[in-house]
């Protein structure tokens, strides 16, 4: 019976099932059945996937805390996730049961849904969606809810995530326009009246619209109901007063953070310790307690996870009162923490480069920066600004080094003969000293591994009695026997090791000299009764004496001999060094603004005695200086140059300091003209104007270009050598200026090329008539151009033309271009000479092309004359 029963139970539920599976009748059991499947299944664990998504993007969200955080964490673009990293899988998740739900549960019945949980599953749809960056397929799902169900009990919290959408496919206006609208209604409130009120900060800081955003943020802080969400508006808040210049308001916003205590995670709260630090009055303010309070900091134990940010902070503070050696110890105890802040490493490296810079350690300096750089995006500004200030240390450290290393030779130069002995005796000191420490400490690494050595050797199991694998007895005799050498490896016997054999008899030696073999030999005075010779005879090993060779290095004789004696050598090394202050005193000012090292240079550079050449432009950049500096000094400098260089350029520009707009002497206006002059073939103007200014302008940062302008003017006048010696001497000179660069491109890559080059005697296709003319001011050769032009006018071949062009500085070619063969040239030459319209006199020679453009490139007409007898 019971059976039977239970047959007709099964069946009905099965019935009953069935009935309510179908979502085509509109009856209480459908819509029941559906909605509790909805809700407690597929949208629970749906939700409870979104929820956990949320929760891994916040906790692995990297924010950056040096700009403004945004309201709202945003996974990273497909495109954007490194090797390594996974995307978020909740999302997905949550998206797949939000359309399972509206497929297998949506009871659209006369275009009306009777399952009221169908809002749900879009607004979980369009979350998902949203945060796997698709944001119109989010839209679209969003914008059903607001459609098809106008009367949502989520239409509120639908409305905020549709102006999410807005926000982030920036349509910022429209989305404010719709956040107002939605906050005009008193009926929003709690969680959704918080997050429409973020979303309005949000698109106010897309636009900089910063008054706004905090007025909008306050009351997102004040209604939010999540604490980790409270204490990011707090921070967010803070920082925004922090932009505006708010001080005060700023400090005591992040205040609020601190006080939230465990009540916000503890980066917020670290961070808003950082930013007060920022503030932190270094004159005025209370040292004991800043120190204090990061010291409590640091300790705390829970703080360990963001050591780096706080000793950071303290490095700043040491670096704020100069105390150098503490600042990079906080900061390379900052960077020792492997923090994934790139822009904090950086920052650390930065700030020890600019404490290197300040100590003149320019290499060290340039090391640092480079690895700051390497932390940068290259499209900031401030990378451009580290990279100008690295390529410009390039200089610096050239020029300083040349300074530092002439100043030397030559300071021991000026010495007498005593002074250059007790110089180096007293070098030769210290260099012992620092061997000495050297070769104990080679000692004792040497005895170390010695020890090592013999103890893991001495550990290999000696003694069979222990050993665990009984059999290994019996084997042991079969085995081999050992070589000699395996003696000392496999024992730790002092004697059976020679590297601990060797180190004590070093310290043996070094105790007790070379001691007989014999009773009481501790007793017996240093020097009694043995001899280099006893030791040898009676030495156990019975090794053979060493030789001792004193080093070189030890002797003052080894270093004066290396001193220069000649003159001019000498001469050369004041040059450079003057050459060298001076170029860094125009560095530090124009390049750097560090006016206080500028100055010093210059007026290291005139306690030199320098060259005539250096000493007013020196004095004029000295003026300048102290002009800035608003000192005395400035004075001083300016009635120098009037009364000693009353004539000068410099003269002039200090009295009338207006002069230099209209003046035609400023160098960067003249350099503009004159290249234009050379451009249009004056070269003979050019050579003049630029050999005077290269002595006019010595110093001025525009040198490089007129140097390199000469250099190009040289090979038109005086051909390929001196056009190599000039552009040898602006590679040398200005190695890291563009013309030094250029200069070097040109000699690597195209004067080898010239030099190749040599005279051929191949039939080519382009010819051309030349006619030698010495150089005369004023002469154009215009009788023999007019009789040229006829000639090519009455040809009528439109290939032919005539020019006037340099040789060098004595001597013109006019030319005639265009012939195809040496045959046609020379029927040509023969026509002008006796043709009677034109009957001209004058001596010319047939050439190829390629010829003639040796013959300008090496100035080589004469070899060429002779080759073509």
């Amino acid at each position: 019976m019971k059976k039977t029963l239970y047959k007709y139970l099964f069946v009905t539920a099965i019935v009953f099932t069935v009935i309510a599976c179908s979502v085509k009748k509109d009856r209480f059991l459908n819509r029941s059945f559906h909605s509790v499947t909805t809700e407690y299944n597929i949208l629970y664990n749906g939700n409870l996937a979104m929820e956990t998504g949320l929760t891994e993007l916040v906790a692995t969200y990297n924010d950056n805390f040096w700009d403004v955080l945004p309201v709202e964490r945003m996974p990273d673009k497909e495109e954007s996730i490194l090797p390594g990293q996974t995307k978020n899988t909740n999302f997905e998740r949550a998206e797949e049961k939000a359309v399972k739900a509206i497929q297998k549960h949506s009871m659209n019945i006369g275009g009306l849904e009777k399952n009221p949980q169908m809002d749900e599953a879009y607004l979980l749809l369009g979350k998902a969606r949203y945060y796997d960056n698709r944001f119109i397929p989010a839209l679209e799902a969003l914008n059903y809810i607001l459609y098809k169900y106008p009367n949502s009990d989520k239409i509120y919290h639908a409305k905020v995530w549709r102006e999410k959408v807005n926000i982030r496919i920036d349509n910022n206006e429209t989305a404010i326009k719709n956040l107002k609208k939605l906050l005009d209604n008193e009926k929003i409130d709690g969680q959704d009246l918080a997050d429409a009120n973020a979303m309005l900060t949000q698109a106010y800081l897309n636009i900089e619209a910063t008054d706004s955003a905090v007025a909008t943020l306050k009351i997102s802080k004040t209604f939010t109901k999540n604490k980790e969400e409270k204490a990011r508006y707090t921070f967010i808040l803070g920082q925004l007063y922090e932009k505006m210049n708010y001080a005060d308001s700023a400090f005591t916003t992040f205040q609020e953070v601190i006080d939230l205590k465990r009540k916000s995670p503890r980066r917020y709260v670290i961070q808003a310790h950082a930013k007060q630090a920022a503030q932190f009055d270094y004159k005025n303010g209370d040292t004991i307690a800043f120190l204090e309070k990061f010291n409590k900091l640091i300790a705390d134990r829970e703080n360990r996870p963001y050591l780096n940010i706080l000793y950071h902070q303290k490095g700043i503070f040491y670096d704020k009162f100069e105390q150098d050696s503490l600042a990079k110890r906080f900061y390379n105890l900052s960077n020792k923490l492997q923090s994934q802040d790139q822009y904090l490493v950086a920052s650390n490296y930065r700030n020890i480069g600019e404490i290197n810079f300040r100590n003149a350690k320019y290499k060290t300096a340039g090391a640092y920066y480079d690895s700051t750089l390497l932390r940068l995006d290259d499209k900031t500004r401030e990378y451009r600004k580290i990279k100008k200030k690295r390529d410009n240390l390039v200089d610096v450290i050239y020029y300083e080094d040349i300074a530092k290393q002439n100043d030397s030779i030559l300071s021991i130069v000026a010495m007498n003969d005593e002074g250059k002995k007790a110089y180096f005796e007293n070098y030769i000191l210290k260099l012992k000293k620092e061997d000495e420490r050297k070769a104990k400490l080679a000692a004792e690494k040497a005895e170390k591994e010695a020890n090592k050595e013999a103890n893991l050797a001495g550990g290999n199991n000696p003694n069979p009695s222990f050993n665990p694998n009984p059999n290994a007895i019996k084997m042991q005799g079969m085995l081999p026997p050992m070589g000699g050498n395996d003696l000392a490896s496999s024992s730790n016997f002092y004697f059976y090791n020679p590297s601990t054999v060797s180190y004590g008899k070093i310290e043996f030696k070094k105790k007790w000299g070379n001691r007989k073999y014999k009773e009481n030999w501790r007793q017996l005075k240093g020097g009694e009764d043995f001899s280099d010779n006893d030791f040898a005879e009676n030495d156990t090993i019975n090794e053979e004496k060493e030789e001792i060779v004193e080093n070189p290095a030890y002797t003052t004789d080894f270093y004066i001999s290396q001193l220069p004696t000649d003159q001019k050598i000498i001469d050369s090394l004041g040059r450079d060094r003057n050459d060298a202050y001076y170029q860094l005193g125009l560095i530090y000012k124009e390049k750097f603004k560090e006016y206080e090292l500028a100055a010093n240079r210059l007026e290291q550079l005139l306690k030199n005695n320098p060259e005539e050449r250096l000493i007013l432009p020196a004095k004029y950049n000295l003026f300048k200086i102290y002009e800035i500096l608003k000192s005395d000094k400035a004075l001083v400098y300016k009635n120098d140059i009037i009364t000693n260089y009353p004539d000068s350029r410099y003269a002039q520009i200090v009295q009338n300091p207006s002069v230099v707009l209209e003046d035609e002497e400023n160098p960067e206006l003249y350099f503009s003209k004159l290249y234009k002059k050379y451009e249009s073939g004056d070269i003979r103007f050019a050579y003049n104007e630029v050999n005077q200014k290269t002595i006019d302008y010595f110093g001025d940062e525009m040198m490089p270009k007129y140097e390199l302008l000469k250099a190009k003017v040289l090979a038109r006048t005086n051909g390929l050598e001196s056009y190599k010696s000039a552009l040898n001497y602006v590679a040398l000179t200005y190695p890291n200026n563009e013309e030094g660069k250029q200069a070097q491109e040109i000699l690597d890559n195209d004067v080898p090329k010239l030099e190749a080059l040599e005279f051929t005697t191949e039939d080519k296709r382009s010819w051309k008539l030349i006619f030698p003319k010495t150089y005369v001011e004023g002469e154009n050769y215009e009788k023999l151009t007019k009789v040229l032009n006829k000639y090519i006018e009455d040809s009528h071949n439109t290939d032919l033309k005539v020019s006037v062009d340099l040789y060098n500085l004595e001597n013109d070619f006019v030319v005639m271009h265009g012939f195809l063969s040496k045959e046609s040239a020379n029927v040509a030459l023969t026509l002008l000479k006796e043709y009677k319209d034109y009957k001209i006199k004058d001596t010319a020679y047939s050439i190829s092309s390629e010829n003639y453009m040796i013959v300008q490139a090496k100035k080589q007409f004469e070899d060429w004359l002779i080759k073509n007898k």
